[in-house]
């Protein structure tokens, strides 16, 4: 997809992927942005820096991502690309992890790429055109040590995606889906843990990837090329690769908030 005048949405916009998100597809020449965040201030700032207007909304909310995309459609007559960039890292663990800790990270992770592509859509298969950019983790394609709901609502949130793009791709709908490793972002400010064994990058990086994907039609964007390999590896010999991540589990166990006996 051309991206030069395209209507645009970006959820999580406040700040790190969403904000350089928005803050490149400006640059690249598009007619609007619409900054959405629970951060309303955040949003604003960014809105401020590209020109268009902050929404506030709980991207978990089906009601919300309606508001979203009614104000979208008010300011620029129609949506042609939706970022649904907003996640959060949740309760680390599994056994301390209580059930209302599972419902608020499978809602905001999943739930919210599935509202989003649900009352999008219709718009952009009127068309015949428009593009859904989701972004997920490598832990969605690989495993996130020490984290179980992280690695299972990533591994949905990419599999929605795919599933989209199966779906829809022969109709006019591009999809990329967002998987890096460690990004300079708040939810890294700790450190980046085990997510940063391949160095972390700045969310810019991660943009550009974005727009390049968007601009090829590519659906897997993996900002650190090691991922591709270690992909190809699980798929290679999946006994393998988990005794690998067995090892790695080891390594971290210090810095891991469960520990395995």
């Amino acid at each position: 997809m051309d991206i030069k005048d395209k209507r645009v949405v970006v959820t999580g916009a406040a700040s790190g992927i969403g904000k350089a998100l928005a803050n490149a597809f400006c640059d690249a020449g598009v007619k609007s942005v619409v900054s959405v965040d629970m951060n309303l201030e955040g949003a604003e700032e960014t809105a401020k820096e590209t020109g268009g207007i902050a929404v506030q909304a709980n991207v978990g909310k089906e009601e919300d991502i309606i508001k979203v995309i009614e104000k979208a459609n008010d300011l620029s007559g129609g949506i042609d690309i939706f970022c649904s960039n907003a996640g959060i890292g949740g309760v680390h663990g599994f056994l301390e992890v209580q059930t209302e800790d599972w419902q608020n990270i499978w809602e905001v992770n999943v739930m919210s790429h599935i509202y989003a592509a649900r009352n999008v859509l219709p718009q952009m298969l009127d068309r015949g055109e428009g593009y859904i950019m989701s972004t997920a983790s490598a832990a969605g394609l690989l495993t996130q040590i020490g984290s179980a709901g992280y690695t299972v609502t990533k591994a949905a949130a990419v599999s929605f995606a795919e599933w989209i793009k199966i779906t829809y791709g022969s109709k006019g709908i591009g999809v990329s889906c967002l998987c890096p490793q460690a990004v300079r972002t708040a939810m890294t400010a700790g450190g980046p843990g085990v997510a940063g064994v391949d160095g972390m990058i700045e969310p810019e990086v991660a943009a550009e990837d974005v727009l390049d994907a968007i601009t090829k039609d590519r659906f897997l964007v993996t900002p650190h090329p090691e991922v591709l390999e270690y992909i190809n590896r699980k798929g290679a010999d999946r006994d393998r690769w988990i005794s690998g991540m067995q090892r790695l589990q080891e390594r971290y166990e210090d810095w891991m908030p469960e520990k395995i006996d």
